[in-house]
């Protein structure tokens, strides 16, 4: 089931088109990231499907139903940076969130233990580090149990221990179940998190699908090979083993193993049993996939922002 459909979707500022046509589908119980560097639209298009930024043209729905503010309270969102009394602690501060929302006041002590600011409840927010400040906004989305949650660069400013600590906590929502819109300009951050993700461009959708159907190598303006790096006792042996099986394209040594490039429908897996059924015994076995950063660059043909 789709819990957020975009139709065509576009926002234009005079002579700046910040959106283009944007279609695509966020899949029940995923990581969903929309990932491009600043300035793509990423933060306009999480306005518009929020009511925060009114569209161009296009259309979107949630749950398969026309956007309402009924509707709207039900999705635990971040899209600006934590906005709470310093003067206040935690739970003071929820309180208030809780009031605001017009829901989630008996959540408070379950969300505080989710985000893992429990024992400091009744700490001032403004002796908070960057890291629990971010997680403190992460609890007060998660305020009324939404099964629904959008986030704005969750990792934005934090060093490298916050950052560790919101991804940890995105994927231990995301295995209670919970539907999660993210955007983000880290590549890293969202290869970590992320089971699918849109990437967007000068407000033109580039691609869409599942991490790994991003990352396939058939996808996009790639050779469709893999590279499995692979070494034996004896390397010569292996190299005519090798030749015979079908699938491999090339064999190159490299320090001390050999590259073998295969068409895309060679497993490492595979390249292992036909080895092992023809006398060699692998020592080492390693399949190189591209990373997101790499297919990034492939569809956008410009320098990763990170």
């Amino acid at each position: 089931m789709s819990v957020l459909t975009v139709d065509n979707l576009s926002k234009n500022y005079k002579a700046i088109k910040a959106l283009q046509g944007v279609s695509f589908t966020v899949p029940e119980k995923t990581v969903f990231g929309i990932l491009g560097p600043n300035g793509s639209g990423k933060t306009t298009l999480l306005g518009i499907v929020m009511d925060v930024l009114k569209a161009s043209g296009g259309s979107y729905s949630w749950m398969g139903e026309q956007s309402s503010a009924e509707q709207r309270k039900k999705i635990g969102t971040l899209l600006e940076t934590p906005n709470f009394y310093h003067y206040l602690s935690a739970e003071a501060n929820l309180k208030i969130a809780a009031k605001i929302k017009g829901r989630g006041e008996e959540d408070i002590d379950n969300v505080l233990h989710i985000v893992n600011l429990y024992q400091r409840k009744d700490s001032k927010f403004s002796t908070y580090s960057l890291g629990m400040k971010q997680r403190l906004a992460i609890a007060a989305a998660l305020l009324g149990d939404p099964d629904i949650l959008v986030f704005d660069e969750p990792t934005n400013g934090l060093d490298p221990a916050g950052i560790a600590e919101i991804r940890e906590l995105i994927k231990e929502l995301n295995r209670k179940g919970k539907t999660i819109i993210m955007a983000s300009h880290i590549l890293d951050e969202v290869e970590k998190v992320c089971t699918h993700v849109a990437i967007i461009q000068k407000g033109v959708l580039k691609t869409v699908g599942s991490v790994k159907e991003v990352m396939a190598h058939t996808s996009g303006n790639n050779d469709g090979t893999v590279l499995i790096e692979i070494s034996a006792d004896n390397d010569e042996a292996l190299i005519k083993i090798l030749q015979q099986m079908d699938g491999v394209m090339d064999i190159a040594a490299v320090d001390n193993h050999l590259q073998v490039t295969c068409n895309e429908n060679i497993t490492a897996a595979q390249v292992n049993k036909f080895c092992f059924d023809n006398g060699i015994i692998l020592k080492k076995l390693n399949e190189k996939r591209k990373s997101l950063e790499t297919r990034f660059l492939e569809i956008t043909g410009t320098k990763s922002e990170k």
